[in-house]
């Protein structure tokens, strides 16, 4: 059986055809346009591949309400010729296959719980700091929803003492994204978070940010695993001083194994990248079964 995988992200929408096995057979990548001239290469892609369902996982924030109305719209996102695009019923109109939909997050959660690091486990979340920042949560064996889906990227944090920086985020002054992703980091700096890899105080910063979440997700949502990916997450020094951090700021609270053994709990992606779209066939998957 071969599965239609999308993989639809703010600057590029990866295609790819995939087994249950998880092997991805082909991909191609195109540039997020507009709908109007992306949607209809995607479209030529997957026509005609003999995929038996879809999946998409797509950036957002997306409409994940069957009963609504809108479901299957990207709906408030800054990219404005997205807005109000129904997404699932154009690409599952044109391909008449079933469509799977969620999050781009939500995809790469379950990617890692299907063929990555997160097997076996009911309760995970996959955190990506990049342009932005993306929580996805699997939570009792299922991605979790709620009344549209986790927002995780815009807790709101306490500011650093020596932190002068107004934030990022236009909606909030302190929150995870305006405080961490890569567009705060380089206009707090001045420069582009690879650039600043010698830069010891970056990295304490980042990291001083990134461990408040973990903190609170971790009292909040009690996950058996954290995965961070993301462009920052690139940086090698920073996953030593997030554990740290982290575990200082629970100070003992949490009585649980895994936070004893902080390097196998707090982890990088396993899947080489690959996670985003291979939750993507998973999605598929679903959809095909629900069918």
């Amino acid at each position: 059986m071969k599965y239609g995988a999308l993989e639809a992200g703010g600057t590029k929408m990866v295609c790819a055809i995939g087994t249950e096995q998880g092997k991805i057979l082909d991909r191609i990548s195109l540039p997020t346009e507009t709908p109007e001239k992306t949607l209809p290469s995607i479209i030529d892609y997957f026509k005609g591949a003999g995929i038996s369902a879809l999946g998409i996982a797509c950036f957002g924030p997306v409409d994940l309400d069957r009963q609504s109305p809108s479901y299957g719209c990207i709906t408030t996102t800054p990219k404005l010729a997205w807005r109000n695009c129904n997404i699932v019923k154009i690409l599952g109109e044109a391909l008449q296959v079933p469509v799977g939909f969620d999050t781009d997050v939500n995809g790469s959660m379950l990617g890692e719980a299907t063929w990555g690091c997160a097997q076996g486990l009911d309760t995970a979340i996959y955190i990506t700091i990049g342009t932005g920042v993306g929580v996805g949560v699997l939570a009792n064996g299922k991605l979790l929803h709620g009344m549209l889906h986790p927002e995780g990227g815009h807790i709101l944090l306490s500011r650093h003492p020596e932190d002068t920086y107004a934030g990022k985020c236009p909606y909030h002054a302190n929150c995870l994204e305006g405080m961490a992703a890569g567009p705060a980091i380089e206009a707090r700096w001045g420069k582009k978070a690879w650039e600043l890899a010698d830069c010891p105080q970056v990295w304490e910063l980042e990291s001083y940010y990134i461990a408040q979440a973990l903190a609170n997700y971790i009292l909040i949502l009690s996950p058996q695993k954290i995965i961070l990916g993301g462009g920052v997450m690139h940086q090698e020094q920073l996953m030593p001083l997030i554990r740290k951090k982290t575990l200082d700021l629970l100070n003992g609270y949490v009585d649980a194994k895994q936070l004893q053994d902080p390097e196998h709990y707090i982890v990088l992606p396993s899947l080489d990248d690959n996670q985003g779209i291979l939750g993507a066939v998973k999605l598929a998957m679903n959809a095909e079964a629900e069918s």
